[in-house]
């Protein structure tokens, strides 16, 4: 009998990707997303699985709402990727943030447990949790240090997964993933900001690219490498969390400068903090500016992961190295631009 997996998030980037990865392997795939989001559903359009998907409503804020989403679906595996998931915003919204990041989680994990069936659940912790990170890289005992309420959030819901582990004996697996982007990638995210934005100048959509700390560094992997991860994470005899990252840190600045090289600019900077400026070479032209406005009331200034578990336990590694994954975001966006298809 086909496993059954419900996917809350699902019309996001790593639900689809996950989504697509559990159809090639035979699963039923259930994906959960808000009632306002139903019609959104190009990632899985464009990931050729929309009519593969069943699709039901899901208000994280409503706990009957999960209660019976669970107890309808009967799923043998929980992916729970539905989250606000824009750090920026969260310092706009940290209410809401919570009532979604942390607390839709626990309404989560009281409904697997009132269910009292045999469900593996998987959180989508985040690298974001480091923060102000007091060792590099990062591991699963690294202290956290959060530096925004989205991830402040995210601690919290890591911390009740470990709970509902200990106190009630579900198999609750997070994975701490650090930065993970595709041509999926929303554009309000920095990598698909500066790729989408690269393209349009090329095309002459856009005349600058506005951004906020170049100096920011990252580790940085491809998302449908990771989703891998998530489900390696709940095939295995005991639940527990790991790391998934590439071990690689690069600036926000190197990702631009690569993404300019394949879409044919070279980028020279000039200048230095809030007047530095991105020149193509070519024209002398700016191409790049920095904002302060994008800037963060607390910044995270690096963060690089240490996946060793996870490549020992789990037999899990990432395959798509930064320079192909920019490439292979700089190519879509412009290959869209292009044959002027709707963009993502």
């Amino acid at each position: 009998m086909a496993k059954r997996a419900l996917i809350t998030g699902v019309n996001g980037q790593d639900g689809a990707y996950l989504a697509k990865f559990l159809l090639d392997k035979g699963y039923l795939v259930t994906g959960a997303v808000r009632r306002t989001s139903t019609s959104d559903t190009h990632r899985l359009v464009e990931m050729g699985i929309a009519n593969s998907v069943e699709l039901r409503d899901l208000e994280i804020l409503e706990f009957n709402n999960i209660l019976r989403l669970v107890e309808r679906s009967q799923p043998d595996e929980i992916y729970n990727l539905a989250a606000q998931s824009f750090v920026a915003l969260s310092f706009e919204e940290p209410i809401y943030t919570g009532a979604v990041d942390a607390l839709g989680v626990t309404r989560m994990l009281e409904a697997v447990r009132q269910t009292n069936a045999p469900i593996r659940f998987y959180q989508a912790s985040t690298s974001e949790m480091f923060g102000k990170a007091l060792e590099l890289p990062q591991s699963e005992t690294t202290p956290f240090h959060p530096r925004s309420p989205y991830a402040v959030a995210k601690l919290y819901a890591h911390w009740i997964t470990v709970n509902y582990r200990e106190s009630y004996g579900l198999f609750t697996a997070s994975g701490i993933l650090f930065n993970h982007e595709s041509p999926l990638r929303g554009k309000e995210f920095v990598t698909r900001k500066v790729t989408l934005g690269l393209a349009k100048i090329k095309h002459g959509e856009l005349d600058v690219l506005e951004i906020g700390n170049l100096d920011s560094k990252r580790d940085w992997g491809f998302a449908g490498d990771y989703v891998e991860g998530m489900w390696r994470m709940l095939q295995q005899d005991r639940a527990d969390d790991y790391v998934l990252a590439s071990g690689e840190m690069h600036s926000v600045r190197d990702f631009v400068v690569l993404a300019g090289q394949c879409l044919g600019m070279q980028i020279e900077w000039q200048g230095t903090g809030a007047a530095e400026r991105g020149i193509e070479r070519k024209s002398g032209r700016v191409i790049v500016r920095v904002n302060p406005e994008f800037y963060r009331p607390a910044e995270v200034d690096i963060l690089c992961g240490n996946a060793a578990k996870a490549e020992r336990e789990l037999g899990w590694k990432r395959k798509v190295s930064f320079s192909d994954l920019v490439a292979m975001m700089a190519e879509t966006d412009e290959r869209r631009l292009r044959e002027k298809k709707a963009i993502l």
